[in-house]
């Protein structure tokens, strides 16, 4: 499979309904599950597929981003055949300018895929929650003889505009495509996950760099040129948990979820046949003090827990001293919740201090995102 195929990550978005996590680091290096990062899902999918040939496509605010990827060491990709690498923006003969969209983003490196000359590309985005294979689904692409796979998931049809939505026919041909409608024709969703037949993938990309009038995205430009061409679009029907976490509410319903286990397929992502990897922050073990009630929470390296928490995903580096409580919340690492203070229902931003006595969203209904600067 590694001798066929290059994996490119969209890693660029700013993620700006995240707030504040993502002022300053961009929305695939936000933490998640008090171990992980989200980019550790597509980078350990890759590796478990036996992709080892990756490009990271980063944008904004790229210094952690880049910084976490390093080499691919994590992941295993920085053999001596594998190869891990991060692509930005870089000034041409043209100039330099920002990415214009997820399209234009892989046409201006098709240099990188050409000297690899793969037969065919993957490409995903950087910041969805899942675990999965590619194989079965590369499979498939090369059994139908696609010029494009699409994998794709049933949504709830009141999130349906939110998405990429697409009409299968009997044979599971991708015959109707709408990207992101007012009134989706189905609940049948893009991933945002592509296998590409390159040498097509590398003319569409070509003809739609000319267009002037073109907004150089996958979803607006390049699946319905290629439905329109008459190319071999097929849907690959994805079976398991996939989050997109693009809010606060649902970065904070993805962490619940690991531990109310509402989705038969959650706990999978923590404790599947195929791992997720991620960074070891060598932190000190955990410690849970003698006055301490933990209740249905998960809690990483380097904690610790003098007070009460409940229901909670607790990362490293986090002190909850004695006397506060903690529930349904989200604790970012560096976290320090002072004597008798309280929190409920919220996404505390890493190295933030929640000072002694405070009171934080107690019986709120809504999450709330929390930071040193501001209460949200």
């Amino acid at each position: 499979m590694n001798n066929q195929i290059v994996a490119m990550i969209l890693a660029g978005g700013k993620g700006t309904r995240l707030e504040a996590l993502t002022r300053k680091i961009a929305k695939p290096a936000v933490s998640y599950g008090g171990k992980y990062r989200i980019i550790d899902f597509p980078l350990s999918n890759c590796a478990n597929s036996g992709i080892d040939r990756v490009g990271v496509l980063t944008q904004y605010e790229s210094v952690v981003l880049d910084s976490y990827i390093g080499n691919g060491e994590k992941w295993g990709l920085n053999g001596v055949r594998s190869l891990t690498t991060t692509l930005h923006p870089r000034q041409t003969e043209e100039g330099l300018s920002w990415y214009k969209g997820t399209a234009d983003a892989i046409f201006r490196n098709l240099d990188f895929l050409d000297s690899l000359k793969p037969k065919y590309v993957l490409i995903l985005s950087g910041d969805h929650i899942y675990q999965t294979s590619y194989k079965k689904m590369l499979e498939q692409h090369i059994a139908r003889s696609s010029d494009c796979t699409i994998s794709v998931i049933e949504v709830d049809p009141k999130e349906a505009s939110r998405f990429g939505i697409l009409v299968t026919d009997e044979s599971g041909s991708i015959v109707e495509f709408q990207e992101k409608p007012r009134n989706p024709i189905s609940n049948l969703a893009s991933m945002g996950v592509y296998i590409f037949t390159y040498k097509v993938l590398r003319n569409a990309l070509v003809r739609d760099a000319r267009k002037a009038d073109s907004s150089h995205d996958f979803g607006k430009d390049i699946i319905p040129m290629m439905l329109k061409g008459r190319k071999k679009l097929h849907a690959y029907v994805f079976d398991g948990y996939w989050k997109d976490v693009g809010t606060i509410a649902s970065l904070h319903e993805a962490n619940m979820e690991l531990l109310l286990n509402k989705h038969p397929d959650t706990i999978s992502v923590i404790k599947g046949k195929n791992a997720i990897y991620s960074e070891d922050t060598h932190s000190h073990p955990q410690y849970i003090g003698k006055k301490a009630k933990v209740k249905n929470s998960l809690i990483n390296q380097g904690a610790i827990i003098l007070g009460e928490v409940e229901r909670c995903v607790i990362s490293n580096e986090v002190v909850v001293a004695e006397g506060a409580i903690v529930k349904n919340s989200v604790l970012m690492p560096g976290v320090k919740i002072r004597a008798n203070a309280k929190v409920d229902n919220a996404i505390v931003a890493p190295e933030t201090t929640i000072s002694q006595g405070e009171e934080i969203n107690l019986d709120g209904e809504e999450v709330i995102l929390v930071t040193n600067r501001r209460k949200r």
